[in-house]
């Protein structure tokens, strides 16, 4: 039996703060007009041609996971595209801040080695991935219980049979449903029947107890719904990767994924700081295939001749189609969380096991939390330590200064006060799309082809991780593909 525990929380964002990001890291961008320190250590100027008068074979727009994965792909084909993003770095919800030193990344996110389109896509040597200890200790009760994958820590696991975070038939069960999943293909999981996760748990027959002090902190965090009510396809593909994989950080911070995917393209590929406005169509005549033009916010115009791809959250989707998707909007709530960092001397800490800390009581506002610096030292500068907290939801009504009250009052019981309160505070992430909504009825599969021309990609069309916003990318080309001659590019 194993219980293999790591938290992917998949994407996060934050428009409440000023960012600033790791400038080590060369990359190749196309700029507009810009107020803040960008990702490239030095970005080119735009050219003197004007933007209203540039034609490319592919508009991608939006340069997150899917958009940076789409541009690959065209890339791989040789077909000439630009990628256009409003922010002043690529990343979308998956960006690091350099806050005093160390790393923020923008909500508590973890990359799991397994993803299987990651793995086609990273270099995972070059990524320098520092790992987590494979399970993680639940505060329960006033104390702490480990809980471990016995493949990776056997002595640990054993230990661990007769603790109060469920029964030893509640662990049995967890090696059993790990047996499940590694025998079924991703396809077959993520088109499998559903339920929701709470109600797939109960027909799998584990206890309120391991459910209420495991799988809602750990799965709760990773869906960002302590209700479990996400899709049983989501926890069964989740639950797969989290048995092949180790879970990970980058040494230069989650950004390092998009920094290495933007790192492949072309010079001059990408333009940041280019919002778009609006997206415009043309009727086409009798037989003939016409592909929308993309407007700027500054009123300059881009032309595509093969065509166009959204790579923007859904909401943003809806607004620029102006009622054109074919296939409904999703009017599920997103889902939100709050992250909150705090440094320290790190011989003051009181662990140096790169763990992840549950939240199992049931009570508080904390659902998890880990020493950032622990798992990958390079987090934090030296002699300090980097700890990231998190929350699900937004918490609107309560400010940053009594949540981080609150927090230091929850983590002095269970740290103990003497260590707690010393703690400095950093910043805080309010997240407020951290994923879309993925509670039944799902569509995984869905059309990536909203009409000839024009495409759409992210991690609301398929499962909401790292690995569907790659995997989205990729399709969304295949889908070009299919409606186009290449050789008239």
């Amino acid at each position: 039996m194993t219980l293999t525990l790591a938290h992917p929380l998949p994407f996060c964002s934050s428009s409440h703060v000023s960012h600033s990001s790791p400038t080590n890291f060369s990359i190749r961008f196309k700029l507009q007009a810009s107020s803040s320190q960008q990702l490239s250590s030095n970005p080119k100027s735009p050219s003197s041609q004007s933007l209203s008068q540039r034609k490319t074979g592919v508009i991608v727009i939006g340069a997150g996971l899917a958009g940076l994965a789409a541009a690959n792909r065209l890339n791989s084909e040789n077909i000439p595209f630009l990628l256009l993003e409003a922010s002043d770095g690529v990343g979308g919800r998956v960006r690091t801040d350099i806050v005093d030193g160390f790393l923020l990344d923008r909500g508590f996110q973890i990359f799991i080695t397994a993803y299987p389109e990651a793995q086609k896509l990273l270099d995972y040597q070059a990524l320098d991935l520092q790992r987590f200890y494979s399970g993680a200790r639940i505060y329960f009760n006033g104390q702490f219980h480990t809980v471990a994958d016995p493949i990776r820590h056997f002595w640990d696991s054993i230990k661990s049979l007769t603790n109060p975070i469920g029964s030893i038939i509640d662990k049995l069960l967890i090696g059993s449903t790990r047996i499940q999943v590694l025998t079924k293909s991703d396809d077959e999981l993520l088109s499998s029947n559903e339920v929701t996760t709470i109600d797939l748990l109960r027909n799998i027959g584990f206890s309120d107890s391991i459910i209420c002090r495991f799988f809602r902190p750990f799965f709760g965090g990773i869906f960002f719904d302590r209700e479990l009510q996400t899709t049983s396809r989501l926890f069964n593909f989740i639950f797969k990767c989290l048995a092949l994989g180790d879970n990970t950080l980058p040494a230069k911070g989650i950004v390092a994924i998009p920094n290495q995917l933007v790192a492949k393209l072309p010079p001059d590929s990408v333009l940041l700081n280019t919002r778009v406005a609006s997206i415009e169509f043309h009727e086409p005549s009798s037989g003939e295939i016409t592909t929308p033009r993309v407007r700027l916010e500054n009123g300059e115009i881009l032309e595509s001749e093969i065509g166009v791809i959204l790579a923007v959250e859904e909401p943003e989707v809806d607004k620029l189609l102006a009622g054109r998707k074919m296939e409904p909007i999703q009017r599920k709530p997103p889902r939100s969380t709050v992250c909150v960092y705090f440094s320290a001397d790190r011989d003051s800490i009181p662990v140096q096991d790169p763990v992840l800390f549950l939240n199992g009581s049931g009570e508080g506002i904390i659902n998890n939390m880990f020493f950032a610096t622990n798992v990958a030292p390079s987090y934090g500068p030296p002699g300090k330590a980097l700890m990231s907290v998190s929350l699900i939801g937004l918490l609107e009504d309560v400010s940053d200064e009594d949540l981080t009250s609150q927090i230091v009052q929850e983590l002095s019981g269970w740290f103990g006060g003497s260590i707690v309160k010393p703690w400095k505070y950093l910043r805080t992430y309010r997240i407020g799309f951290a994923q879309p909504n993925q509670c039944p009825p799902t569509d995984l599969k869905k059309n990536y082809r909203v009409e000839p021309g024009l495409y759409l990609c992210g991690d609301y069309m398929t499962n909401a991780t790292f690995d569907g916003a790659l995997v989205s990318g990729r399709k969304a080309v295949e889908a070009l593909l299919r409606d186009r001659v290449l050789n008239k590019v």
